[in-house]
């Protein structure tokens, strides 16, 4: 799974990796993102891409509460393309989900430890999502959730699930695909190399959600 991740770049450090025409509206670093908060999103509108934020959390269009969101933080890759809850976004409404880093806890005798995950080759990634507008007479929400697949070699000592981090020169195809069909979407996703990750155990003050400052990354010696 994926239930913590950072993001630290600088503003225009974004604009430049994404290929963005404006801004960023309302744009601050984040050393702990949590589910239900807003997440950094970038989705394609037919014209150009957009970043803006969204609720991590996805809450279907036809949800009759918004707390569901709180159980779809993540969709699972495999069964995505048959689930309701997720087979007309595979087709139709992926987004980028931007990030520098993503914590896992591995259980070891003494209790879980807290690691912090990177690229090994480069700084600013994208996991891929789905996202989907939920609305009634008086309220309007955006939300999104990060697409997973089981654990490669390397995370496998970690945890058995992994999010899926999009190659540079797939991320223009996940969100602009030139076919818009759920079971297309599966196979691609499969296809999906896994770049090379390092990770370094941090401090179990992470743990917390509350916690969003630089002593959440420190790494433990």
């Amino acid at each position: 799974m994926c239930g913590r991740y950072t993001l630290l770049a600088e503003h225009d450090d974004i604009v430049r990796a994404f290929g963005l025409s404006g801004d960023i509206e309302l744009y601050e670093p984040s050393y702990n993102v949590a589910p239900g908060q807003g997440v950094l999103a970038l989705i394609h509108d037919g014209r150009e891409k957009r970043a803006g934020y969204m609720c991590w959390g996805l809450v279907p269009s036809w949800a009759k509460d918004p707390k569901i969101g709180y159980k779809m933080i993540n969709a699972r890759s495999e069964t995505a393309h048959e689930k309701p809850s997720f087979k007309t976004l595979m087709a139709r409404k992926r987004c980028l989900i931007i990030a520098d880093s993503f914590y896992e806890w591995q259980k070891t005798d003494t209790g879980k430890q807290p690691k912090r995950i990177q690229l090994e080759d480069r700084p600013l990634f994208a996991f891929a999502g789905l996202w989907d507008k939920w609305e009634t007479d008086d309220e309007t929400m955006f939300t999104c959730t990060i697409l997973t697949r089981d654990a490669n070699v390397f995370m496998r000592d970690i945890h058995h699930r992994m999010p899926i981090i999009l190659p540079k020169d797939k991320e223009e195809e996940w969100i602009a695909p030139t076919v818009y069909d759920p079971a297309h979407a599966h196979a691609w996703l499969n296809e999906i190399e896994v770049e090379k990750l390092h990770a370094h155990n941090v401090g179990t003050y992470v743990n917390s959600a509350k916690h969003n400052d630089p002593e959440c990354i420190v790494p433990l010696t």
